[in-house]
């Protein structure tokens, strides 16, 4: 569960960026550091700290350490005594006068008056002085706030004082707040929660890790908290997949002393009022607690604020950690914890959706009227909300309390789509086999269909999730439009994933039968037409909840829907879609649908996947802002991470690369929370292009993960283009043309037919550019004609363009420059910056070997110019040195020594460490630092030293 390790300790999972912080304070050059880490209880300080005394001590420094002594009440200069233990022996040329006072410390016989204090302190500072002649000295404090007040006003007064450089001291405090008597000027370092992607990764690093809803509910009941996720993991069960923490598990809990203690001495009523707080829904506040209470005497809570263990403030109860809440619910008997969901229940002023919740809590056995109550209030209005997790639970609540099988398969139905939404696939998994055994009704059979072929293909299952949806079609039809239609919307897209032959030549018919069904039921003057399911049971209408099921009755979701399917038919057998648009359709201004955005959000994708398609890139990335805008209000992660990679792809193709970068950061956080392995693949080769085409610091060996050894690459073809892709231009970037041709070449068959019909396409001028440094311009050639004749007579603009780019580079029977000149005459070009940019380059290329470098020179300042503000180093090298040899001087070029004198110390060190072919991980383990801090410096060096990867470091090196 490590990043890397010292020793034993290790980096706990989610601190990496707080450890740099902290090693940081061992570099002695900057003079005497000092650092107060603050967290609570199990966020990890005292490992992070252990680390550090590991480290230090590796690099030959002397550590002294102290921990607090918990609930102990320790004598005066108890934690200085233990501290100073493994010096006992003072060093000679300490005075006398000091040797003694330090004595007196280690043989418990010092005062503890003021002028006890400051003599001691002198005493201390000097022997520090005299250490630190020898060896580096850290001083670790761990737990400061449960040391003795003496010990810690004499460590922090030291500390004031310290002038020695090589002198460090490392102090961590339970809490917010640094302790009573810390100096103002002591830098502080606060571990707050870990990040959902983190929280994801330290729970899946631990044994038996829960999945599906039991895994996001223990994320959620954690709250970013390591300590709590390892024991609410530990306790919720002896399996992946196992129960979620039953009143078993919660007995077995290992709450932290310090909480156990506290908790055992409260009084009976004072532990009651906690089991009801804990039993509470977090939106629920101190008034609806006190009235189940039957109590108005907020006295009751004051024995618990007194212990940390709740706050009380504002209308509202917070508890002081995450396993309080959980330890104050499971120590009560079941029966204790029913009545407290009943009068929660029952309490004056209780919410509709709140009360529905406590009382199925309550439930032991079937229940429809409860059940009927879960769906109707607390469903819609976790809905509405945008919590599709507990919208989700409420509905699975439902299904489970549910008297007949007709009820239990709608619910469980609904709580398919609300986890689709959220994007959970495990989940929607679990819900679609208990469905399986009840369900009869065939809209129901498509909705949860679509909801787990949806589900698998995140999961990367594509041959399933396609076999699953024909499945449902063949054996229970839609019979509603928009129902048929999103089938096949999702068939395509999936089809578009996998890139396989059969997928693709099922669609068609799939689509017919679509609009058969939209035509008749507009025929018949059907007002479901436009509505996916009726989900409310037959003979009741409910004006004010909204459907648990999407209704895509918005003006134009058809069309878009119709749209969205037609852009990947294939009209013949070479792959031309006579079908598609030209140009994407733009939506209209007017209301986009209800109020929960179904309808709006399904119209916006629909959308953005035709401009996808159609390389009609600006309008692509202001659809996918637009549907973010609704992704966010609504939590919904699942269709967020389907469109992730379009979204990406765009933003990378306009050059508008930090976009890119947030995007891959905030998806890869999200595919850890919510395990979507293509998707996180998919974002990890993208981010790989990104840092190529930048000229970044680059991996060895990409694409070494689990997912790329566990995926089968042949049913996600489309995954497998981006790899490759990003491998080819990482190649290119190393200055490995062969490498960079044999990865770009595998993006089409033997005979060029491309691997993914809109995808590969879209490299061929990167595989001519590769083509023409490794002389196999024929080759390169025969793949421009298969791609010429896939794209068909209607080519888009942008794949107009990238042809007769790669035609200029080697197609021999044409005339470069005429196909040069085509390649950046239209002024749509410019959407793609580093696409014209590189035709620019290689046009340039051409005149001045054709001695016109009047002309080269104002190609390749252009070039320049796009590379300066796309922050392009590979590009801007290149086009410097084309300027170069077409005559002009550099400017900016300065010899080898003068770049190297511009680094610090440890800049230098790791450079040249990396010039000798060392990894980021090899360095990190010399230099005692972490392999992300070795990847920041060279991100900084390159630029520095005028050079875009490791190679290029030998040359520049070599030279000073």
């Amino acid at each position: 569960m490590t990043e890397y390790e010292a020793g034993r300790a290790a980096v706990p999972i989610g601190r990496e960026e707080e450890m740099d912080r902290i090693l940081r304070c061992l570099d002695v050059r900057s003079g005497p550091q000092g650092l107060l880490v603050l967290g609570e209880t199990g966020s990890g300080r005292s490992r992070m700290l252990r680390f550090a005394e590991e480290t230090a001590a590796a690099r030959g420094a002397l550590v002294l350490s102290v921990r607090g002594w918990g609930g102990e009440r320790p004598t005066p200069f108890a934690s200085l005594h233990q501290l100073l233990l493994p010096v006992q022996d003072v060093p000679d040329t300490v005075a006398e006068d000091w040797r003694q006072v330090l004595r007196s410390v280690v043989d418990r016989g010092a005062g503890a008056g003021p002028e006890e204090r400051r003599t001691l302190c002198a005493a201390t500072l000097a022997l520090m002085t005299r250490l630190a002649r020898s060896s580096q000295v850290m001083v670790a404090v761990d737990d400061a706030e449960d040391c003795d007040d003496a010990s810690l006003e004499v460590l922090l007064s030291v500390w004031r004082r310290l002038t020695d450089q090589t002198v460090t001291m490392l102090f961590t405090a339970r809490g917010e707040a640094p302790p009573a008597g810390v100096p103002a000027d002591l830098p502080v370092l606060r571990l707050g929660p870990l990040s959902r992607g983190a929280a994801a990764r330290l729970l899946d690093a631990q044994p038996h890790a829960p999945r599906g809803r039991h895994r996001l509910g223990l994320l959620r009941q954690a709250e970013g908290n390591p300590l709590a996720i390892v024991e609410l993991n530990r306790a919720s069960g002896v399996g992946a997949g196992s129960a979620s923490l039953d009143s078993e598990a919660g007995r077995t809990l290992r709450t932290p002393q310090v909480f156990s203690a506290r908790l055992d001495l409260l009084p009976e009523d004072t532990q009651r009022a906690l089991l009801y707080a804990s039993a509470a829904l977090r939106d629920e506040g101190l008034r609806i607690v006190m009235a189940a209470l039957g109590t108005d005497d907020l006295t009751v809570w004051a024995p618990a604020e007194e212990a940390g263990l709740i706050g009380v403030a504002d209308g509202s109860l917070a508890f002081g950690h995450p396993l309080i809440r959980t330890a104050a619910f499971h120590r009560q008997p079941a029966k204790l914890r029913q009545q407290a969901h009943q009068d929660l229940a029952t309490a004056v002023g209780q919410n509709p959706a709140y009360r529905a919740w406590h009382l199925a809590a309550a439930a032991i056995g079937p229940d429809e009227e409860v059940a009927d109550a879960l769906e109707r209030t607390t469903a819609v209005h976790a809905l509405r909300v945008g919590d599709r997790f507990a919208s989700a639970e409420a509905f699975e609540q439902a299904a489970r309390l549910s008297g007949n099988d007709e009820d239990r398969a709608r619910r469980l139905a609904a709580a398919m789509v609300a986890v689709s939404d959220l994007g959970d696939p495990e989940w929607v998994r679990d819900l679609y086999a208990e469905f399986s055994r009840v369900a009869h009704d065939r809209d129901l059979r498509c909705v949860a269909g679509c909801a787990t072929a949806a589900a698998l293909s995140l999961l990367s299952y594509q041959r399933e999730a396609f076999g699953l949806l024909l499945d449902v079609w063949r054996h229970s039809p839609p019979h509603t439009a928009t129902t048929s239609l999103v089938l096949t919307a999702l068939a395509a897209a999936i089809a578009h994933q996998s890139g396989l032959p059969e997928h693709h030549e099922e669609l068609p018919r799939l689509f017919d039968h679509a609009r058969r069904v939209a035509g008749a039921a507009v025929d018949r003057g059907d007002d479901r037409a436009e509505r996916w399911v009726d989900a409310l049971p037959a003979g009741r209408t409910d004006p004010v909840a909204p459907h648990p099921f999407p209704r895509l009755d918005g003006p134009g979701v058809l069309a878009a829907l119709d749209a969205s399917v037609a852009v990947g038919l294939d009209a013949d057998s070479h792959g031309r879609s006579h079908r598609t648009p030209r140009r994407a359709h733009v939506p209209s201004s007017g209301p986009l649908g209800p109020v929960d955005g179904s309808a709006a959000l399904t119209r916006l994708l629909a959308h953005a996947s035709v401009a996808y398609y159609t390389d009609e890139s600006e309008q692509c990335a202001e659809l996918h802002r637009q549907a973010s805008a609704l992704h966010v209000a609504r939590g919904a992660w699942g269709s967020r991470l389907w469109t992730l990679p379009h979204h990406v792809d765009t933003l990378v193709a306009m050059g508008r690369w930090q976009e890119a970068h947030t995007l891959i950061e905030e998806g890869r956080s999200a595919a850890l929370v919510h395990p979507s392995p293509r998707v996180d693949m998919d974002l990890e080769a993208l981010e790989v292009t990104l840092r190529a085409l930048r000229g970044d610091s680059l991996p060895d060996i990409p694409f070494t993960g689990r997912h790329w050894r566990s995926v089968n690459l042949g049913e996600n073809r489309a995954t497998r283009v981006r790899m490759l892709r990003a491998s080819g231009l990482h190649a290119l970037a190393l200055g490995d043309a062969e490498g960079a041709f044999r990865h770009l070449r595998a993006l089409f068959g033997e005979d060029g037919t491309p691997l993914v019909r809109f995808l590969s396409p879209r490299c061929i001028s990167e595989l001519a550019t590769a083509a023409q440094r490794v002389g196999r311009t024929n080759e390169a050639a025969r793949v421009l004609g298969a791609v010429r004749e896939s794209v068909g007579e209607r080519p888009t603009t942008r794949m107009t363009l990238l042809m007769h780019h790669a035609a200029a580079l080697v197609d021999e029977e044409a005339d470069p420059e005429h196909h040069f000149r085509l390649a950046l005459v239209n002024p749509e070009g410019d959407t793609w910056p580093l696409e014209r940019a590189h035709a620019r380059l290689h046009y340039a290329i051409w005149l001045r070997r054709r001695r016109r470098p009047l002309e080269a020179r104002a190609q390749l300042t252009a070039v320049l110019e796009v590379a300066a503000r796309l922050e392009a180093r590979v590009l801007a090298d290149a086009a410097r040195g084309e300027l170069r040899a077409a005559g002009v001087a550099d400017a900016s070029a300065s010899t080898s020594d003068e770049r190297l004198a511009e680094l610090t110390a440890q800049q230098q060190q790791i450079a040249r460490l990396a010039a000798r072919g060392l990894s980021n991980r090899e360095i990190a383990e010399r230099l005692f630092l972490s392999p992300r801090t070795v990847g920041s410096h060279l991100y900084n060096v390159y630029p520095k030293l005028g050079v875009s990867s490791r190679h290029q470091l030998r040359d520049v090196l070599r030279d000073s």
